[in-house]
């Protein structure tokens, strides 16, 4: 079962008290009577690990380079396939004169 801690609204006297979620502790202040209301603390956080930086949600400066675009890269693999073919043509198998 959770901790929760109440605050008394005349006094400002703190206590801590165990039980269910979905349970009301309705007992006044031990000390005045006043009535109590529940204190809602932040929550820790702790980061671990190398640390959290701008730097660290940023591109790489290799994936930030623009890329060719669907016209150039077609145009660059017409071109190298065009070289690769006039490479490997046949020879003729005539005799030369």
């Amino acid at each position: 079962m959770p901790l929760y801690d109440y605050a008394c609204t005349k006094c400002g006297h703190t206590i801590e008290v165990r039980h269910g979620f979905d349970q009301i502790h309705e007992e006044p202040c031990a000390v005045c009577g006043a009535p109590v209301r529940r204190v809602f603390n932040p929550a820790p956080v702790l980061f671990k690990g190398s640390g959290f930086y701008v730097t660290d949600s940023r591109r790489s400066a290799a994936a930030s380079k623009p890329e060719k675009t669907e016209k150039a890269k077609s145009e660059a693999s017409s071109e190298s396939s065009g070289a690769s073919t006039a490479k490997t043509e046949p020879k003729s198998s005539e005799p030369a004169a």
